[in-house]
């Protein structure tokens, strides 16, 4: 016989233990992940139930996914918090808000989910403080979109709670659920467990090669083995059975199982059969809800038969036997049957208390349009985006536009349907609707909406410039119309073109500015957002003498314009991007980098918007890129690629990719890199093109692999990209001046200093004296060498100030003067070594060692070994933030907080909150000291 812990368990020893080391885990503190992944029938809910089973001294809550047609904004994720919610009050008020909202126990603007995901994560971790908690979550698979959503993210952010998680999800339906977390994948039992099972299902013994057919038939599958020999005796099994009582079993194993179970369907009393198509046609399982559809079918709940052939439990709530049962129940009756059913649990549910669930049922009774029922839906969409459901309220929206009678209602349902589906992700389902919506006649208004959802959908899909077109018509219709959505939807095209990486050409920026300029565009209502459409227009079509002084009375606005709605500070930081190209690649001008970046971390960070908050971090370690703080871009590169991996998004590469070129990391970038071409060329994002070409032409300028960054360098000022042009001009000046190629130099040296010439920034300034230092000699070259310095430091770009005085000091060595060159190539050399630019220390080293100065190498091991995340927990506690603040400033929980203290506390040598400002002290002194040792002589 084999071990099992439970019976219905046989042969499954593996992954018992399996799930003994994830409970052993829990009671130790410790937090765990685990999803159970397998076909139907396969024992996934057996293992969960076995879990559960084993959970002494551990709270348990349940999810339970339901197949159905509806989908309720956090249905399943309210399910399991109810046990939790006395602790509501206890949440921080961000936290609190945004989960009442969500559990529609509040009303307000709709939350940001993954603010609601840190909300639950502190909900579960305040609760495991008595307790460890154990969240099960079975056929994960069936969960509204956004719980599913939800507890992804928290699964992905458990490290040090006394909480573990385990999900049941079949396969294929939900094969891309929760992918990449832990899985304990399932498979059909072993011949010698699944002829056991077999023989204890029938009560006797089985000829070997009997026993080993079914199996074999059956693949192993556990439930599939026990409903097929349901009410069979061994001889029949042995000798055969009566064909049109047991039709052999063909077809996918699920599809066998649930045939079986409608097989006996057909034995039970007529008002049995009914009560078991209620209770399928309502997800909820309210026992109560059933008795009252039940009265209003004038039929008598009997239940005893269903109970009989093991197919349902009653309760205080209903429960089927498996998922399969209540499939194979309700897709065996018939239309009318099912419509009677929903009409009957449409008329007993509470209309006050649940009109979604109401208004979704009276849908599906509906035998044909009806006004009624449909603007019922489209009031239940309202209510599900109001909590934050965009697939919820797309559903909705679809069905309503399905019932609707009338075809201008019914096109501009479907249109919001369309728009609701592309905003849930859902982009094939959004062009369906968007097809049903044009075949409608819709108001001009309408049809401007339907020409950007379009046009979104395929910049969605192709970041080429085929979108801009599209973008442009709509932006022509919303100004006809005389909409406020004109400038933002010009805005748009302009920002699609900018992505493709054209400017010029009839699908280009500088053609896009030009409609907008002429259009005659009402105002947005964002005083902020057209000031910025004026000024990018005006620097694509008159040039940067115009245009970069339009900006500049932009800026201001987007650094102080009040926010007062969660829907304006999204408003704006969807502004944000396209400010900071034209900041960052026209004005030259770090300072509103830092300011527009700044602030959009701290807005993203303040109402939750964990979609808007990565690629805001981005853009601020781009800032510290060039403020030489390299341990503090890495920090927020490494918090945005854990938010970004958290929130199901793909990683931002560019600041990494800037952050290892000035590391001189040449194989972490080649790989990056690589992949950013390859990209680049299937979905025709030409910017990236530009993007690569200056980032390899600082990679090989601080290898001193001038050919190469000269060819990377050109290849970045060639893309005919509104970005990156500037930055690649500066490093294909260095790159041809040392590779002979003067003429080039010469070339790029003129469009730079057309570039630069209506900015006033010290960044602009000093690399335009830079690059004309190289390219004199002399007095002329000494002066030039000595303002660009001074112009960097003015603009504050670190970076540039260290590589001015590397070149200055090359050029200084050559010419024989090694006294100042000494000079030069020292300051050159401390500043890179301290700012870890490896190649471009090596650089300086060399040069340092030509001149008869000895340098050792730098040893590269940091004088602290704190983590990014543990320098962030570290600062913020330093700063006298508690756990609490910290956590939501980092979207972690308390115990996530402490843990990361703990390790600090542990490496620093100290063991109290008090001693920490001095110890991170000490070890940037330590740091500094480090530095110091690398220079000798």
């Amino acid at each position: 016989m084999i071990a099992s812990p439970l019976p219905d368990l046989v042969g499954r020893g593996r992954e018992c233990a399996d799930l003994d080391a994830l409970l052993n885990g829990l009671r130790e503190g410790g937090s765990g992940v685990l999803v159970v992944r397998g076909e139907a029938g396969i024992g996934k809910s057996v293992l969960l139930d076995y879990l559960a089973a084993q959970a002494s001294r551990v709270k348990v809550t349940w999810a339970h996914g339901i197949e159905a047609d509806m989908e309720l904004p956090y249905a399943s994720l309210h399910q399991l918090c109810a046990p939790f919610l006395d602790e509501l009050e206890e949440l921080p008020e961000p936290q609190r808000e945004a989960l009442r909202v969500a559990f529609g126990m509040a009303a307000g603007d709709p939350p940001d989910r993954f603010l609601v995901g840190l909300a639950v994560l502190t909900l579960l971790t305040r609760a495991s403080e008595t307790r460890p908690v154990l969240v099960l979550v079975d056929d994960a698979q069936w969960l509204d979109q956004v719980s599913l959503q939800t507890l992804e993210f928290v699964a992905r952010r458990l490290l040090a709670e006394a909480v573990a998680m385990a999900f049941a999800v079949r396969d294929p339906e939900g094969q891309t659920a929760l992918n990449g977390l832990p899985a304990l994948q399932i498979d059909g039992l072993d011949t010698l467990a699944a002829g056991e099972l077999l023989e204890t299902a029938v009560g006797g013994r089985l000829e070997k090669r009997i026993r080993d057919r079914f199996v074999t038939e059956m693949h192993g599958n556990p439930l599939a083995l026990l409903e097929f020999s349901r009410g069979r005796s061994a001889a029949e099994l042995a000798y055969g059975m009566d064909s049109s009582r047991y039709p052999s079993p063909q077809g996918p194993v699920a599809r066998r199982i649930e045939r079986d179970f409608a097989s006996r369907l057909g034995s039970l009393p007529t008002e049995t059969r009914t009560l078991l198509l209620i209770a399928a046609a309502e997800p909820v399982g309210d026992a109560r809800l059933l008795a009252r559809a039940a009265a209003s079918l004038k039929i008598t709940p009997h239940a005893a038969p269903a109970k009989a052939a093991g197919l349902i439990t009653f309760g205080e709530s209903v429960r089927f036997r498996h998922p399969l049962v209540r499939s194979a129940v309700y897709h065996r009756a018939g239309t009318e049957e099912r419509r009677a059913v929903h009409r009957a649990l449409a008329e007993a549910t509470d209309p006050v208390l649940d009109p979604d669930r109401r208004a979704w049922h009276a849908a599906q009774a509906a035998d044909g349009p009806d006004e009624e029922v449909a603007a019922g839906l489209e009031r239940a969409a309202d209510r599900a985006r109001q909590r934050g459901g965009i697939a919820a309220e797309a559903v909705l929206l679809e069905r309503a536009a399905e019932v609707t009678p009338g075809r201008w209602p019914r096109g501009r349902r479907a249109l919001a349907a369309a728009e609701a589906h592309f905003s849930a992700a859902a982009p094939d389902r959004a062009t369906e609707l968007a097809t049903v919506a044009e075949l409608c006649p819709l108001s001009a208004l309408d049809r401007a909406r339907l020409a950007r959802l379009r046009a979104r959908i395929l910049f969605a899909r192709s970041r080429s410039d085929e979108a801009a077109p599209l973008l442009l018509e709509a932006a022509a219709q919303f100004t006809a119309a005389g909409s406020p959505l004109a400038r933002e939807t010009y805005l748009e095209a302009i920002s699609a073109t900018i992505f493709a990486g054209r400017v010029h050409g009839p699908t280009g920026a500088r053609a896009a500015a030009m409609a907008a300029r002429g259009s005659g565009a009402p105002p947005s209502g964002s005083e902020a957002a057209d000031l910025l459409l004026d000024g990018v227009a005006a620097l694509l079509t008159d040039g940067y003498e115009t245009g970069v002084p339009a900006l500049r009375g932009a800026l201001e606005l987007l650094e102080h314009e009040e926010l007062g709605t969660r829907e304006s500070i999204m408003r704006w930081l969807l502004l944000v991007p396209v400010a900071l190209e034209a900041f960052i690649h026209y004005a030259w001008d770090l300072h509103a980098w830092d300011t527009l970046a700044s602030r959009a971390v701290r807005l993203a960070r303040d109402i939750g918007a964990l979609g808007a908050l990565p690629p805001a971090l981005i853009y601020a370690g781009g800032v510290h890129i060039h403020y030489g703080d390299f341990a503090e871009a890495a920090r927020m590169i490494d918090e945005a690629d854990a938010l970004a991996a958290a929130t199901g998004h793909a990683p931002h590469t560019y600041a990494a990719l800037v952050l290892a070129a000035w590391r001189g990391e040449e194989d972490v970038a080649a790989g990056i890199i690589e992949e950013a071409r390859q990209r680049a060329d299937q979905r025709g994002e030409v910017s990236l093109l530009g993007a690569t070409g200056y980032i390899q032409g600082v990679l090989f300028n601080g290898l001193a692999r001038y050919e190469e960054a000269m060819k990377a360098a050109r290849t970045g000022i060639e893309h005919d990209g509104f970005n990156f042009t500037g930055l690649s001009l500066v490093e294909h000046v260095e790159a041809a001046t040392r590779c002979g190629e003067l003429d080039q130099a010469r070339a790029s040296l003129a469009r730079l200093m057309e570039l630069t010439r209506a900015t006033d920034s010290g960044w602009a300034r000093g690399a335009g004296a830079r690059s004309q230092a190289l390219l004199s000699d002399g007095d002329e070259a000494d002066r030039l060498y000595r303002t660009a310095i001074k112009e960097f430091g003015r603009g504050r770009v670190t970076v540039e100030v260290a590589r001015t005085h590397l070149l200055y000091g090359e050029w200084l060595r050559r010419g024989q003067r090694r006294s100042l060159a000494r000079e030069q190539l020292r300051t050159a050399h401390d500043m890179f070594d301290g700012m870890r630019a490896q190649a471009f220390a090596e650089r300086a080293r060399r040069e340092l060692l030509a001149t008869g100065e000895h340098v050792k190498a730098r040893e590269n091991k940091p004088a602290s070994s704190l983590t990014p995340q543990e320098s962030q927990v570290a600062a913020l506690a330093a700063d006298g933030m508690t756990n609490a603040k910290i956590g939501a400033e980092l979207f972690i929980s308390p115990h996530t907080v402490e843990w990361h203290l703990r390790k600090v506390y542990a490496k620093l040598g100290i063991n109290s909150r008090r001693a920490l400002p001095g110890a991170l002290a000490s070890t940037r002194a330590a740091d500094i000291a480090h530095e110091g040792t690398a220079r000798a002589g």
